[in-house]
């Protein structure tokens, strides 16, 4: 078998859906003569499916990083990190000492046993934790001392010792921070490269993707709250920043984009609404084939607010995106989603062997079956 074809065999074998790799079936397609046009949906049977693991926590989990099918961290409310590595089977309650009032929001996994966690919320409340035995021990390694930061995500960088923190706008423009020796230690760039922020810009600290990389230079982040919905694009490890309008409604502070993802430094999606129960969220969905400087509405997007979203590992047209009131797929590179779940996720991960996890409120963890 190639090595193309052994791809598409272990998507369908791990994932259970032979439309990754080959496109997904309908249900027009499936009667004799049938054909109900551009908004046909999917057939149930043939969509992934979430599988719940018992995590033992009642925490809001919206940090997760996936390493493998088997290997997984998750972290949020009450200073909480849990970690797998039987693939959902068991979890190890692994978070840092003393930390019971913070709030993990975003967690990268830099191998099996390290990874970065990152806890938000104003002055000394945000901080950077490290851990190499993973989550035995834990090293404190940044702890904001302005008064006006508010860090919201982490990312690093191919390779993970090159990385970056975004802090919503300090004196009318966003803050990053950096690190070059895998998270032990940060400094904040300077912000002559940065483009002012809009009133009321902030970036969502809702599922640890507001904030995203590629490759060894590519980053991004979104932004919401303003007038307008930004993603802003650097290729140089965050020194400058380019922007461009997402398309995604803003004009309030519970609405923007909440979160990115790129399989590459030119393929992006870009998911969010607004996150306020019961309104509406249209045209909460774009997508960029040009690294982030323009975007196009998808034309049928997610129903309603998603705070999540991850390309599926191996497939340049299938991803995944998660909010509280469902999930949904694309098969055609955010172009239409198709919702195949309605449970309640506030981010996704996929790992490179096919391992996708899901996160949410109450302690809730899924892997895709």
């Amino acid at each position: 078998m190639t090595l193309r074809g052994t791809l598409r065999h272990k998507t369908a074998a791990c994932l259970g859906v032979a439309a990754l790799a080959a496109g997904p079936v309908y249900a027009a397609d499936t009667a004799a003569g049938a054909d109900t046009g551009t908004d046909r949906e999917p057939v149930a049977r043939h969509l992934p499916g979430w599988e719940l693991k018992d995590t033992g926590s009642k925490a809001r989990l919206r940090g997760l990083s996936a390493v493998s099918r088997d290997t997984a961290w998750a972290s949020g409310s009450g200073g909480t990190v849990l970690r797998t590595a039987d693939g959902g089977r068991s979890w190890q309650d692994v978070s840092p000492p003393g930390t019971e009032a913070l709030e993990f929001r975003d967690i990268e996994a830099l191998g099996r046993r390290s990874a970065i966690a990152l806890s938000i919320g104003p002055g000394e409340d945000s901080r950077i934790y490290r851990t190499d035995d993973a989550g035995a021990t834990w090293t404190e390694t940044f702890r904001n001392d302005h008064p006006g930061a508010f860090y919201d995500c982490v990312t690093f960088f191919a390779g993970g010792r090159d990385g970056l923190a975004l802090s919503d706008p300090v004196d009318g423009r966003f803050r990053i921070l950096s690190t070059s020796d895998g998270g032990r230690s940060w400094k904040v760039l300077p912000d002559d490269g940065m483009p002012p922020a809009q009133p009321g810009d902030a970036a969502f600290a809702a599922s640890g993707q507001c904030l995203v990389s590629a490759g060894r230079s590519d980053a991004w982040f979104a932004t919401g709250g303003g007038a307008t919905a930004r993603v802003l694009h650097s290729a140089d490890r965050g020194r400058t920043w380019t922007e461009a309008e997402s398309g995604i409604p803003a004009g309030d502070p519970a609405r923007g984009v909440f979160a990115l993802a790129f399989r590459d430094a030119r393929h992006g999606l870009a998911v969010g609404g607004d996150f306020q129960p019961g309104n509406p969220s249209p045209d909460a969905a774009a997508r960029t084939g040009d690294g982030g400087a323009s975007w196009t509405d998808a034309r049928k997007p997610p129903p309603e607010y998603r705070s999540g979203v991850t390309w599926l590992p191996h497939s340049r047209s299938a991803a995944l995106a998660v909010g509280p009131t469902g999930s949904d797929v694309t098969f055609d590179a955010g172009r239409t989603w198709h919702g195949f779940d309605s449970g309640s996720y506030d981010t996704v991960d996929c790992s490179e062997d096919l391992g996708c996890w899901a996160a949410g409120e109450q302690g809730r963890v899924a892997r895709l079956e």
